[in-house]
């Protein structure tokens, strides 16, 4: 059964161009070069482009699966600030947690997914989980409990945006399956914010126009992205044409589950896990 069981998992990573990044064999010095790699670039500039991730031939089955579930997303125009909270009538006019933006942007969520589909197949496959958490220099990532999220796609039309803002996971892991014509750049700001620390004077200058550490990232179909998002200020800009990014959630913890505002405000409806988990508090001493 342990042999039957290797192969499956084996099998599951033909997507994967394992010759560039052999995810595979833990214990060679190739794949200890490419953890590193992208060590570096996690710990220099707070996200790291892994170029070439999905062999060629695949590029266009995952094109398809995720157009496949992109009618199924669900589109919302709202206006918020980089931590989806109220406005707070004490604060100054100009200060991070009153400034709103147009964020105009459509998510899949996990259940509409093939079970047995590219994307829940490489989330779930043990290789590619001890990839990621060697690169985050984690023991042990933890798939989420959460029923819509561990899994999404975000879909942007044409004109629509990613506003500013931070996530609610510590890090996120994208796939590119469809890319803009022009455009839909992603740009972001590494490392601005620390438990305990909003920098809400940084914040500000990004909101502004005004800093000089602004980068930007246009991805490739089959790069996969690592992405310190909870303490790095990000968005998606105006693309001509329709881009598609598959993004795999995984926690430090086991149970993650999303808290009930925010998925509503994503996925347009709960489950009652995300009632039951609603009394977990987090503790980094962060806005959501």
């Amino acid at each position: 059964m342990k042999h039957d069981n290797e192969t499956a998992a084996l099998a599951a990573l033909a997507c994967v161009d394992l010759d560039a990044w052999p995810i595979h064999e833990t214990d060679g010095s190739d794949y200890a070069l490419k953890v590193a790699e992208v060590r570096k670039d996690l710990q220099n500039v707070g996200c790291a482009r892994i170029g070439g991730f999905i062999r060629p031939d695949y590029r266009q089955a995952f094109h398809e699966e995720v157009n496949g579930v992109a009618p199924s997303a669900h589109f919302s125009t709202s206006s918020i600030n980089p931590y989806f909270t109220p406005d707070d009538p004490e604060l100054p006019v100009s200060h991070p947690r009153r400034r709103y933006s147009e964020n105009t942007n459509g998510f899949v969520a996990m259940d509409r997914f093939p079970q047995n589909g590219l994307s829940l197949s490489l989330y779930r496959n043990p290789a590619f989980q001890r990839f990621i958490a060697d690169c985050l220099e984690e023991e042990t990532l933890f798939t989420f409990d959460d029923p819509l999220a561990g899994v999404v796609v975000n879909v942007m039309k044409e004109g629509q945006q990613l506003a500013w803002h931070y996530d609610t996971n510590e890090f996120i892991v994208s796939l590119l399956t469809r890319k803009p014509h022009e455009g839909g750049a992603f740009e972001y700001v590494p490392d601005l914010r620390q438990p305990g620390n909003e920098c809400y004077d940084e914040v500000e200058r990004v909101l502004d126009g005004r800093s000089d550490r602004v980068r930007s990232l246009s991805l490739e179909l089959g790069d996969l992205q690592i992405f310190k998002g909870r303490f790095s200020l990000h968005r998606v800009v105006k693309g001509q044409g329709e881009r598609h990014t598959v993004i795999f959630g995984y926690a430090k913890q086991p149970g993650f589950i999303g808290r009930v505002e925010r998925t509503r405000k994503v996925h347009n409806r709960v489950t009652q896990a995300h009632i039951d988990a609603e009394k977990r508090a987090r503790n980094d001493g962060l806005a959501d």
